[in-house]
């Protein structure tokens, strides 16, 4: 649970210790630490290096990624997407690694038409597999002001956070299934802004309105806390407090409230597309 610190300098002294132990990265600054990748100048970075916008238009969207590269930890970005009519666009904040049998962990922030809402779209990639999509509403409007994006990957967990609150858990169920989990590749940071009309809004039956472009995504607040080694038994020896952190009664009862109330689709309940029976991994909670 995040520490409530007060204003004296005492409290604000023990409320840096208490996030450090809890392994909440601290904010960074974008100018040292992404590249902007592609856009042709729609990525830009804005005053001191706290504030970064992508925008999209008929040309083109945009990207950064990280300069470093993690095996496991805890990323945190905060973000507000497109206000009014998104049809079509897609924000997103993920982690990567590269090649055909690539690991991924996505957030992707799929635009609607106006007056409908975000569908937040969370995928786990392994070894070149992904297909493993669970879809929530949020119970807010996420283009109103910032909200806060995290990613926390360890050897046993995937855990996805809205503003701290858990919305879904993705377990390492390895040695039970033998499907496999990301733990060897280390991955970067990467953020866009991108067309989807084919599919994004309404399952494509939305088309982007141009007329409204730009569409532009803003992000502040990039954390990342995590293993620089790519050695998986190195970091498995970190101190790092993400390395160990799993759902406690608390969160897990938050976690199936959000599950309840705002998810609106699960892979492993979609009878239709896996019609020989579920995929493995869903055989256990997942």
């Amino acid at each position: 649970m995040m520490a409530s610190c007060s204003k004296r300098t005492f409290a604000l002294i023990l409320c840096s210790v208490l996030l450090q132990l809890a392994g909440v990265a601290r904010a960074g600054n974008f100018y040292q630490d992404v590249d902007i990748t592609w856009g042709d100048g729609r990525g830009k970075i804005a005053g001191d290096g706290n504030l970064l916008t992508l925008s999209l238009d008929r040309a083109s969207g945009s990207g950064f990624q990280s300069k470093n590269q993690y095996l496991y930890g805890r990323f945190d970005v905060q973000l507000k997407l497109v206000p009014g009519d998104s049809a079509g666009t897609v924000a997103t904040f993920y982690l990567s690694s590269q090649g055909s049998a690539h690991d991924e962990i996505d957030f992707e922030f799929l635009g609607n038409a106006s007056g409908e809402p975000y569908t937040v779209h969370t995928n786990v990639y392994s070894q070149g597999k992904g297909g493993r999509e669970q879809q929530f509403r949020m119970w807010f409007d996420p283009t109103a002001d910032f909200h806060t994006y995290s990613v926390l990957w360890n050897p046993t967990h995937i855990l996805f956070y809205v503003d701290g609150t858990p919305i879904r858990e993705h377990r390492n169920r390895q040695a039970a299934t033998g499907v496999p989990f990301p733990t060897q590749q280390p991955m970067r940071v990467y953020a866009s802004m991108w067309d989807a009309e084919e599919w994004a809004t309404q399952g494509g039956r939305v088309k982007t309105d141009w007329s409204r472009a730009p569409f532009t995504a803003s992000y502040k607040g990039l954390a990342a806390s995590g293993c620089a080694s790519q050695d998986a038994a190195a970091c498995a020896r970190s101190n790092g407090a993400w390395m160990y952190q799993e759902l406690d009664t608390t969160a897990q009862d938050r976690l199936l409230w959000v599950q309840k109330n705002y998810m609106i689709y699960n892979y492993c309940a979609d009878t239709w597309r896996f019609r020989q029976g579920a995929p493995p991994e869903c055989a256990a909670a997942n």
